[in-house]
Formats: structure tokens, sequence, C-alpha cells
């Protein structure tokens, strides 16, 4: 009897970018631009949402899937006290989101008054770099306390993101953090990515964030 190999790696990511693409047709639809935030635990992914929020919350109607490891509503209940909606995944320990579990959360947010999904992915810069969600880019969360050699270390997460934001910008007296080196490690890997500076404590560089992300908004709106 002769042995067969089974491809199931290949075949999980094929069933995965469809559903993906399927995801993607819904938010197209009903005009919801949708990203994925990716990033390692405590990079203050959440934070940065929440600022997003405060900064556009007049000008755009935002919701949120927040994807967790465990069966917690911490982040989620933080959006909704925000005065958004928000659906809390949990995946089960997987350590990361995919297209299927997007796909559940979708039909429990109010997409068409929704202009901007927001995916919080589970913490982690290797996993989510793999999966497909449907959304219409992505985003990688960076801070001054994880150190500068993160984009060596850990290159996938970093190659195909659309925006880099670098938090925590206020720590910088007090760790030794590389710019320059953390930002060559970036655009080694991706020289187009569009580059913030920010902190969640002074408010540096969120008015410039949401300026660009309102600017994608509204190109998405009018079909650009």
């Amino acid at each position: 009897m002769s042995s067969k190999t089974v491809r199931i790696v290949e075949d999980i990511m094929s069933a995965n970018d469809d559903l993906a693409l399927q995801n993607q047709t819904k938010l197209n639809q009903s005009r919801t631009l949708g990203i994925n935030v990716m990033a390692s635990p405590g990079s203050g992914k959440t934070s940065v949402i929440l600022q997003t929020i405060a900064a556009l919350k007049d000008r755009c109607q935002i919701g949120v899937v927040e994807g967790d490891t465990a069966a917690v509503t911490i982040d989620a209940d933080k959006v909704l006290s925000a005065g958004m909606p928000a659906v809390q995944i949990n995946t089960g320990g997987s350590c990361h989101l995919d297209a299927v579990m997007l796909s559940k959360a979708l039909p429990e947010l109010p997409l068409d008054t929704v202009d901007l999904l927001i995916v919080e992915n589970v913490g982690n810069l290797i996993c989510p770099a793999s999966f497909s969600l449907g959304t219409h880019f992505n985003v990688v969360i960076a801070s001054i306390p994880e150190g500068d050699d993160k984009p060596y270390k850990y290159p996938n997460i970093y190659r195909g993101i659309d925006a880099l934001i670098l938090n925590k910008m206020d720590l910088l007296p007090y760790i030794d953090f590389d710019i320059d080196y953390f930002k060559r490690g970036v655009q080694i890997l991706n020289p187009k990515v569009r580059f913030f500076e920010l902190s969640c404590r002074t408010g540096e560089g969120v008015a410039e964030w949401a300026a660009w992300l309102k600017g994608r908004i509204d190109q998405f709106s009018v079909g650009e």
C-alpha cells in the first residue's frame, strides 16, 4: 500500500482565505472599513483603540471586535463604556483570530451604521500574521518597553502591514530604545509602511494617527 501526503496546513489556510473574502464582501456591502490590529501583549492595543474612539467619535461610528484567549469581557466592556458597539471573541486558548471567528462576530454588530471596524487580534507577534480575516488593512502596534529589536526577531508580523504605531513614547527617556535602529529594521521589511509615534498617556501623535485613519475611512466610503 502506497502512502499519501495530506496537506492539512495548506487546506486550512485555503479555507480560511475563502471565508476571509466572504467577510470582506460583507464589510464592502455595508461600506465599513475594517482594520486588523496586531501586537504583543502589553503594547497598549486597547488603549490605542480607546484613544482612537475618543478622537473620532464625533465624526464616525466605530465598532470593535475584541479577541482574547480567555472568556473575559474586560476590553469589550471598555469599548462599550466609550459608547461604541463591541463584540468579544473567546478563542479558547488559540493564539490568533481567524476568518471563521470574525464571521461569527460580524452579525452581532450593526455594520450598516458602522464606518470603521477595528479588530483587536490576540496579543501575539507570530500567529496573527498568518491568518487573513477579511479586513481591508493591517496595523501593528509596537511599544518602547518591548525593545527596539522586535522587527529583527519577528519579521513576518511587519511584512505587508499598512501602518505601524510605536506606542508609549513617553517612556523613551527612561528606556534604552534606539528608534533609528527600530525603523531600519521595519523599513527593510516594509519600506512603504506609514509610521506613527504615539503616547496614550500624553496624547502625543493621537491626532495625526486619527487624521490619517479618518482619511482612509473617507476614501473607502466614496469607493476610492
